[in-house]
């Protein structure tokens, strides 16, 4: 979601195909959503690509790659029967099974 850096409010709206992008604060927004889902080929290769390196790290060196990258470890939602996630604990009203990742 683009957001004003000036004002902090949202500039971008969902689009369409038949009239992707509109222009607003002199910014060019394109808005059409689910663009992996008309070009699965091309966003499997992209997801493959950007993720692969992540596979490699765990393959390697198990849970120990969460515990050096502290980036990597924030894309984690549940560890040890533990949601490590505060954000998806609260949402699904499970606040009482969050533990840190860094206690688990």
């Amino acid at each position: 979601m683009a957001v004003d850096r000036l004002t902090g409010t949202r500039t971008a709206t969902v689009t369409s195909h038949a009239d992707p992008v509109f222009e607003k604060h002199g910014i060019t927004h394109y808005g059409v959503t689910n663009m992996p889902g008309a070009y699965p080929r091309t966003s499997t290769m992209a997801l493959t690509a950007t993720t692969l390196p992540y596979v490699m790290q765990l393959a390697q060196k198990g849970v120990e790659a969460l515990r050096q990258d502290y980036g990597f470890a924030q894309g984690v939602n549940t560890h040890n029967g533990y949601i490590i996630c505060k954000p998806v604990a609260e949402a699904i009203g499970l606040i009482a099974r969050f533990k840190d990742f860094s206690d688990t």
